[in-house]
């Protein structure tokens, strides 16, 4: 913070607005006084608003930085697992070795559902999407633990969060298995995280279900490179919601519904889309083509970035883990796997590609890597979810930690005057 000011002219009237300063990233104007002289900013999108100060994620666009809480998001995807990360983003601090088995036996314990929310599942069509059920059933969790809900206590919120973390692997892979009619397949606390859930999606009772390590370690990286994207359309859509007093488990549920958009959350599944339409790499050529003319409707998905001017920091891990996964399970030869790597190449030699910085992106290769695995594109971004539950109730609890009022943005009216009803 500093004590410096911006001068705005409106009219014939100077309005000085204090400039603040964070750690690192842009200079903010706190236009808050605004009101008090009648008039709003104008800002669609809210692209250029800082709507809360945060401590958990830093995103330089520009340079490829993803930081949580300091650290670079490759070095946790080297060094830590997913549950380490939900510790740091939740507690602000890396765990201790105590910590960190505390941390991980807590989530194990909370993995069951309650018997009850059968009866939630049974209620969907057979062919419900699986993110209809998810955000529906998150939603109802509020309903089983109505008694632990106050916001202002700290330990209910911790409580709570160790709820939705260790339940979200059960309530994605149940969504899964209700919709192809298979039965629930119920948390071995064993396994670790991401084992666990590869076992509840896969796993049959008439069978033994033996995660392979290099697909746990595939999803576990998925989960850790998802956990957090700064203030987003979803996560800014928890905290408004928060904003309200709402219950965390509602609040979590309209992050849910935000992150179904296929602007958003739908990515990795457009990436599939795009593939199937080229259809073979015969046709690659003439889609770079296409992709090319700006008067052509066909776009390149996975590539390039909104907030990344440069190389998503995310792509080049999942780049890694997609070649794993891919020579894992002797997929090089797969048709649609072979155009991906084909359109990978070009992009990142192509000087059209090049020079716009148009570089493959965290979906390109997550996408490439759960159709490997053998995962629906329905549950793509489900798994996102799954994923983003710890950056949005970080956030959300940082929120109610501190002092916050309820979210309301200003319009620009553009409708008709007051005017009189018509005599009849």
């Amino acid at each position: 913070m500093t004590d410096r000011k911006a001068t705005l002219s409106v009219g014939d009237k100077s309005i000085e607005l204090p400039i603040y300063s964070g750690t690192v990233g842009p200079d903010v104007i706190d236009v808050r006084s605004l009101v008090q002289e009648g008039v709003f900013t104008y800002d669609p999108g809210f692209v250029s608003t800082a709507a809360c100060e945060s401590q958990i994620t830093y995103i330089d666009g520009a340079n490829g930085v993803l930081l949580h809480r300091g650290y670079p998001i490759e070095e946790l995807a080297e060094n830590s697992d997913y549950l380490e990360v939900c510790y740091l983003l939740l507690n602000g601090e890396l765990p201790t070795a105590e910590e960190n088995k505390h941390f991980h036996d807590t989530i194990k314990n909370h993995t069951m559902l309650h018997d009850q929310m059968r009866n939630f599942y049974q209620g969907f069509r057979r062919d419900a999407h699986p993110m209809a059920i998810m955000c529906g059933v998150v939603g109802a969790l509020s309903a089983f633990y109505h008694d632990q809900m106050d916001v202002a206590n700290v330990e209910q919120r911790e409580i709570t969060a160790h709820r939705l973390i260790a339940k979200m692997p059960t309530i994605a892979a149940w969504s899964y298995k209700y919709s192809i009619g298979q039965p629930f397949v119920y948390p071995r606390n064993d396994l670790s995280y991401a084992e666990n859930f590869l076992h509840m999606l896969f796993g049959v009772p008439c069978e033994d279900y033996q995660p392979n390590p290099i697909l746990a370690k595939a999803m576990d990286k998925i989960f850790i490179l998802h956990a957090d994207h700064e203030q987003n359309a979803s996560t800014s859509t928890v905290r408004l919601a928060g904003s309200t007093g709402a219950n965390p488990y509602a609040c979590i549920a309209s992050g849910i519904a935000a992150l179904w958009g296929p602007a958003h959350g739908g990515a990795n599944e457009a990436v599939l889309d795009m593939l199937a339409e080229i259809g073979d790499e015969a046709n690659i050529e003439k889609y770079i083509a296409k992709a090319k003319d700006k008067d052509d409707p066909f776009r390149l998905m996975g590539f390039g970035h909104r907030v990344y001017k440069n190389f998503d920091p995310r792509a080049k891990v999942m780049a890694e883990t997609a070649h794993e996964v891919l020579t894992e399970l002797g997929l090089e030869n797969d048709p649609l796997l072979r155009i991906a790597q084909r359109l990978e190449k070009i992009a990142l030699e192509d000087d059209y590609f090049v020079e716009r910085k148009l570089y493959p992106n965290v979906d390109f290769y997550s996408g490439l890597i759960l159709k490997a695995i053998g995962i629906p594109t329905s549950m793509f971004t489900v798994i996102f979810a799954l994923s983003r539950t710890i950056g949005w109730f970080s956030h959300w609890n940082e929120m109610v930690s501190g002092d916050y009022r309820i979210g309301r943005p200003r319009q620009l009216y553009t409708g008709e005057k007051a005017r009189e009803y018509p005599k009849k």
